[in-house]
């Protein structure tokens, strides 16, 4: 890697420490839930603007997304990403306020080296709403902006430990909907079919397909309307489910299975049923591209961070992301960080964590290492053939 955009990158991520630091405490101190993050819409993208970016306000069709971009002629296309969604209780419990502050960082430092051509390209920061929820990068990809504007693209996500290979897994969401009959529970029970008994059959059978499923597969659900008045036999009742699995074609194998629970419930019971699979599509697993992953590896262990052996990794199953989708069009990398805890995210130790300084330091640190990987993927015409071969080579099935 060429001394001077060692220096430059560093540079410049070392002098918007405070800058950054503020913009996270902001974030953490007024957590937003998915599509209505504004004040963070607001603050980031009149942020970016007064740095020099070309914006997108609103960018896929989304009120609270946007993209930043800079350029300085013809070459490779870089993509950040930055999420600054929270949860619902618990705050900013998967620390996208410091999922913010890595993109920032990336991008900014990138864009310095542009200016000073010492790289040839263009880099785009993509800031996606709801991540948590109806995940906002499915509509960047689903319109094309992705893959017609970046030809790779990078984040880095919190977590109490280091990590390049552990498993994100395929996700789809399912709303589920009963339709009984109603009737005075106390009087004339026998005339009422009641759609909660429905509700409460299919989490049985879920609960017993559990068993004869494979190890890393998820299945979990809320209720979302069970009735109003014990004395009246519940006409309606609603879920939403989630269904997980370690790869997208493993997952649309499961869905069918997980469906014929609500169906089976429904014949049980004497109900009608509706299901609706989430409106977007499925969050895909996240295709970690081996030659970039490599490369942050090595910059990250020059920084003295450790890493359990790939195959320990592999056998660890986490949580979901959109990033998968991103995957699946360009070739992607989203390594986790450690951020000095030991609390599982979405808690709110996880997210009193997240706003510690010390969790700052570890995001900027990894920030550093990701914004090298991608200046060598940039200039390396080597490495980066490797990067398109192994995106190329065939994705998880």
């Amino acid at each position: 890697m060429n001394n001077d955009i060692k220096q430059s990158i560093n540079h410049t991520i070392k002098s918007l420490d405070q800058e950054l630091r503020e913009i996270s405490i902001k974030i953490h101190n007024d957590p937003e839930l998915g599509n209505k993050e504004y004040h963070a819409y607001g603050l980031l993208t009149t942020y970016l603007e007064s740095k020099g970016f070309e914006m997108t306000y609103e960018a896929a069709g989304l009120d609270t997304a946007f993209m930043a971009s800079f350029s300085n002629g013809s070459g490779r296309r870089v993509g950040f990403v930055c999420e600054y969604d929270a949860l619902p209780g618990v705050g900013h419990a998967c620390g996208h306020n410091i999922i913010t502050v890595q993109g920032l960082a990336c991008a900014l430092a990138f864009k310095t080296l542009l200016e000073h051509n010492l790289v040839q390209g263009t880099v785009v920061l993509f800031g996606t709403p709801a991540e948590e929820t109806t995940s906002g990068k499915i509509n960047f990809v689903k319109e094309g902006i992705l893959q017609n504007t970046v030809d790779y693209s990078m984040m880095l996500h919190p977590f109490a430990d280091d990590g390049l290979y552990g498993r994100m897994l395929a996700l789809d969401s399912l709303d589920v909907e009963f339709f009984g009959k109603a009737s005075h529970a106390g009087m004339a029970p026998w005339n009422g079919v009641n759609a909660v008994d429905a509700l409460m059959q299919s989490f049985d059978n879920i609960g017993l397909l559990r068993q004869q499923t494979i190890p890393t597969d998820r299945l979990h659900g809320i209720i979302t309307e069970g009735g109003s008045s014990p004395n009246v036999i519940p006409a309606y009742a609603s879920a939403h489910f989630y269904a997980r699995s370690i790869t997208r074609n493993q997952l649309n194998d499961l869905k069918p299975r997980v469906e014929n629970c609500f169906k089976a419930a429904a014949l049980a019971t004497g109900c009608n049923y509706k299901l609706q699979w989430g409106k977007l599509g499925p969050v895909e697993d996240v295709f970690m591209n081996d030659a970039m992953t490599a490369r942050y590896k090595n910059y990250m262990e020059e920084e003295g961070i450790v890493y359990a052996p790939r195959v320990d990794e592999e056998q660890t199953s986490t949580g979901s992301t959109d990033m998968g989708n991103f995957s699946y069009v360009v070739p992607t990398i989203h390594p986790a960080y450690g951020i000095h805890t030991t609390a599982a995210n979405h808690t709110k130790e996880f997210a009193a964590a997240a706003r510690l300084p010390i969790a700052h330091q570890d995001t900027l640190r990894a920030a550093k290492c990701l914004a090298l990987t991608a200046a060598e993927v940039m200039m390396d015409d080597k490495l980066y053939q490797r990067v398109v071969n192994d995106f190329k080579k065939g994705k998880p099935q």
